[in-house]
């Protein structure tokens, strides 16, 4: 009896190690990044993007509440779509669950969560939460990023974050 209750807390200890490595890096590699491009489900729409954060003093655009119902999260991996491109994130609204999109730019790829839409101003398709902006400007001092593209993903099992490609030695 001992024996297995002490296997089965090693099994337990061990879920847990692994779960949290995984929790702990939100980086996807390339071989996820292969797949994503695979399953993207509409067009690609290019654009600038932009920051919003609401927390933010000088930040005016968007509120804590995002259009999907949850709160602004600044460290979430998410963004706000252009209030015309509602629909081709099956759109977006209170109650229903967040869309996800495959976004490139800056020579860097990233899962985003699209939560939110707003009237962003001209020429803009899409604002980043806090995080997902300093993954492609990590000084902040950019404020916009041109001819970033934005190609919704089909489905809900995506995880936000980082896609780090291999590179081979």
């Amino acid at each position: 009896m001992v024996v297995q209750l002490s296997a089965a807390m090693y099994g337990v200890a061990i879920m847990l190690a692994v779960s949290s490595a995984a929790m702990a890096r939100p980086e996807l590699d390339a071989d996820h990044s292969y797949a994503v491009d695979r399953v993207a489900s509409g067009a690609t729409i290019v654009g600038a993007a932009s920051m919003y954060n609401p927390y933010r003093p000088g930040y005016r655009e968007g509120g804590a509440d995002t259009a999907s119902g949850e709160r602004y999260n600044p460290s979430a991996w998410a963004a706000a779509i252009q209030t015309d491109l509602r629909n081709k994130f099956g759109g977006v609204r209170n109650g229903t669950r967040p869309k996800y999109a495959l976004v490139e730019g800056e020579g860097k790829k990233a899962i985003v969560k699209i939560n939110d839409v707003g009237p962003l101003r001209p020429g803009r398709i899409i604002d980043f939460d806090e995080r997902t902006m300093r993954y492609f400007d990590p000084t902040l001092r950019q404020g916009v990023i041109h001819s970033v593209k934005v190609t919704p993903l089909a489905g809900d099992h995506w995880s936000p974050g980082a896609i780090v490609e291999k590179r081979s030695q």
